[in-house]
């Protein structure tokens, strides 16, 4: 027999019975009763329950072992009479009964328990990273990553991709983010850049004459944390297709993504069809939002025309002046009580805002502090725009700012939806944000900058860049949604030197910027680029969409905190000073500051 295992904590059934088996895994839970000791010892793949007769020499040495202890048994397969049936376990209609027991690793305490799912300190979770992931539902997010990211290469052969490496130390591009810098040895004072995303490998092999590529690429962003983003790294299915349109990359990765979603639904509704396309203008009229959740049912609709020159003063003011003002259905609430509307105006209080309006539509009779200022047409006008009726109430944002009010407005769509339940349960809902614009105007400092990818093709070409308003120009970029996630960002590259260096002329860039940053490609462009497109969805948001996790950092084997510390490896950490001197750097630290 192996010195080991015969077999894994989760293979024995009933068929095995009368056997003699051998397992070795962790002592997941112990329970003695009275004349019985249970052990439930756990592996990889299951847990089967081991038994211990109080009378048998080995009981003292076998009660002693702490949880997560390493132990292997072994012993006879039993079945379990009917009332001890545990039919939660895959091994739940057998036991084994233990005749040889040893102890391979001791375990000090544990710090938290690996059997019991609690709500355990982030810090803690962290720094003991490899206890946090023995636990039932952190190992299965783990596992189900790997599955996913195993269905992903599969469906992406089979659509005709190849599988590439780009490199990992290159140069610094601006794609929205920092950098994180290594320092080179051979070269003092420059150094490498981790790469943000692979941009301009792929589009260089495009170029080379490769067709289809991808790879699970890892990137690297030297950002804040969110619950939907890791900070220091993450990982994306990066590809890329030569003489393509935006129609044919749709083609090739919605059925891979589709695929998967529903490879591991468990359940859960996944779109059948197309996803549907929506334009960034519709999309942030009504939707508020550029990651639409389409789960939810309510649409925003513009109603400043009901507001024009009416005796609502400040709606009216906002109107003439160029804002905007959009109204948030709230279906089947006249009835609610004057709480609901408080509080909706205390939430919007608390996100910054002077607050929310409202008007309730009770029969006939519209109500509410808005009401009394709008005549019957104007009140039906709203109606009618709005998409309510008797029974229903509407919400009101205005601001000057019509990004501002947008992005409230689609807030407090997220919140109604929320609070009336009308998300739709276990589903996912796909949609491509399309005609992003290509340029936006940052409101402090004024100065034109690119919305997205600087790389993309702009729509109507070198004429659109030479002729139209730079705010006016949509470029071929796009993005794909689930459930108000952004998966991805992708586009139609920008192939021609000429293009890319009116492009980033618009934005600032001298011709000697562009040749200094992007030399290597605008080189490339130069011989010959073929059309060009691609995108890349991350993998940590696809796995923890799937997974049901709120947090991105449960579905990440070794996560760092929000700070960008890795707890469990101890960085980022200092070096010594013959480091610094190999490297040709200097430390200059921030003063320490001094504690009141």
């Amino acid at each position: 027999m192996h010195a080991y295992r015969s077999h894994t904590c989760g293979q024995l059934r009933l068929g095995d019975v009368g056997k003699t088996v051998r397992l070795s895994g962790w002592v997941h839970r112990k329970r003695d009763h009275g004349n019985l000791l249970f052990v439930d010892l756990r592996d990889h793949y299951g847990i089967t329950q081991c038994v211990l007769d109080t009378s048998s020499p080995l009981f003292a040495g076998v009660e002693a072992y702490r949880p997560e202890s390493v132990v292997t048994v072994t012993g006879r397969v039993v079945a379990r009479e009917a009332g001890t049936v545990n039919s939660k376990l895959a091994t739940g209609d057998i036991e084994v009964r233990i005749d040889e027991a040893k102890l391979q690793s001791a375990s000090e305490i544990l710090p938290f328990q690996v059997a019991q799912e609690e709500d355990y300190p982030e810090e803690m979770r962290l720094k003991y990273r490899f206890l946090d992931l023995r636990t039932e539902r952190l190992h299965a997010n783990i596992m189900l990553r790997s599955n996913v990211i195993a269905s992903i290469r599969r469906r992406m052969i089979e659509q005709g991709f190849t599988e590439f490496q780009t490199p990992i130390l290159t140069s610094s591009s601006p794609e929205g983010a920092r950098d994180y810098l290594v320092p080179s040895r051979l070269h003092p004072g420059k150094f490498y850049a981790l790469p943000q995303a692979p941009q301009q490998f792929k589009q260089l092999l495009m170029v080379s004459g490769f067709d289809r590529y991808f790879q699970i690429a890892p990137c690297f962003r030297d950002e804040d944390a969110r619950a939907d983003r890791s900070p220091g790294e993450f990982y994306q299915l990066d590809f890329e297709m030569s003489f393509v349109t935006q129609e044919d990359v749709f083609d090739a990765i919605e059925p891979v993504l589709a695929g998967v979603f529903r490879e591991f639904a468990k359940g859960r509704k996944v779109d059948d069809e197309r996803f549907p396309r929506i334009p960034y203008d519709t999309a942030m009229l009504k939707y508020g939002s550029d990651k639409p959740d389409l789960r939810n049912p309510l649409v925003i609709a513009d109603v400043g025309e009901v507001f024009a020159g009416s005796d609502f003063k400040v709606f009216a003011g906002i109107v003439a002046g160029g804002g905007i003002v959009r109204a948030i259905p709230a279906p089947k609430t006249a009835d609610r009580p004057r709480s609901f509307f408080d509080k909706m105006n205390s939430w919007a209080q608390s996100e910054g805002a002077p607050g929310l309006g409202y008007i309730v539509f009770e029969g006939d009779q519209a109500k509410g502090p808005i009401a009394k200022f709008l005549d019957a047409g104007r009140l039906a006008k709203l109606q009618e725009l709005a998409g309510v009726g008797a029974g229903d109430a509407v919400f009101f944002v205005a601001d000057k700012k019509p990004l501002a009010a947008a992005k409230l407005a689609g807030a407090a769509r997220r919140k109604l939806g929320e609070e009336l339940e009308l998300i739709e349960p276990n589903a996912f809902r796909f949609c491509w944000i399309v005609d992003f614009p290509m340029y936006e105007r940052d409101e402090d400092t004024g100065k034109i900058d690119f919305s997205h990818n600087p790389f993309s093709m702009p729509q109507g070409g070198l004429e659109a860049l030479n002729r139209m308003d730079p705010l006016a120009i949509k470029a071929f970029q796009y993005d794909i949604v689930c459930n108000g996630v952004e998966l991805s960002s992708g586009a139609i590259r920008n192939h021609l030197p000429e293009i890319m260096y009116r492009a980033f002329e618009i934005a600032g860039y001298t011709p000697q910027d562009v040749e200094t940053r992007f030399g290597g490609m605008l080189n490339a462009f130069k011989f010959g680029a073929p059309p060009h497109g691609g995108s890349a969805p991350g993998i940590d948001r696809i796995v923890m969409l799937l997974a049901d996790e709120p947090n991105i950092r449960e579905v990440v084997a070794f996560p760092m905190t929000q700070g960008a510390v890795d707890l469990l490896m101890q960085a980022p950490n200092t070096v010594d000073a013959a480091r610094y001197k190999e490297l040709h750097i200097k430390p200059d630290l921030p003063p320490v500051k001094k504690k009141d």
